[in-house]
């Protein structure tokens, strides 16, 4: 669906020509929290290609899913929550795999201590809490 040709800002009537759709409904969706395009000092409406991939994915939940405005919004920000999600995942996983680099080149003479996660006790050999299989069966 992308119909764009370079990068930069593009005003509301170039952008309302390319996505075939009327200048209100990009003014509906700002109204309605789902396009921000940033404003010149003159208070022209200026969409960004990150605009426009916003506006692709707007235009495809309503022209092929049919998804209605309401729903769109709630779409968008399962999205983003989903994005934030991913990104602290991404940080934690980070965080752990630093952690484990400095800890096993500084690992101490008890391996209980230096543990990432405390060993509160130890679990005995599987050979002592099974019990002995029986052989007539």
């Amino acid at each position: 669906m992308t119909k764009r040709k370079s990068k930069g800002a593009y005003m509301i009537s170039s952008v309302a020509e390319m996505y075939g759709i009327h200048p209100q409904t990009l003014r509906l969706y700002e109204r309605e929290g789902l396009l921000k395009p940033s404003r010149t000092e003159g208070n022209t409406r200026m969409y960004t290609d990150g605009d426009l991939e916003r506006l692709e994915f707007i235009l495809s939940l309503a022209r092929e899913l049919g998804v209605n405005i309401s729903g769109i919004a709630i779409i968008l920000q399962m999205r983003e929550r989903m994005e934030e999600m991913q990104r602290q995942m991404q940080d934690f996983v980070s965080y752990l795999g630093k952690e484990i680099m400095a800890r096993s080149y500084n690992v101490p003479a008890d391996p209980e201590k230096g543990a990432i996660i405390p060993i509160r006790h130890r679990v005995p050999p599987a050979a002592t809490i099974l019990p002995p299989k029986d052989k007539k069966r």
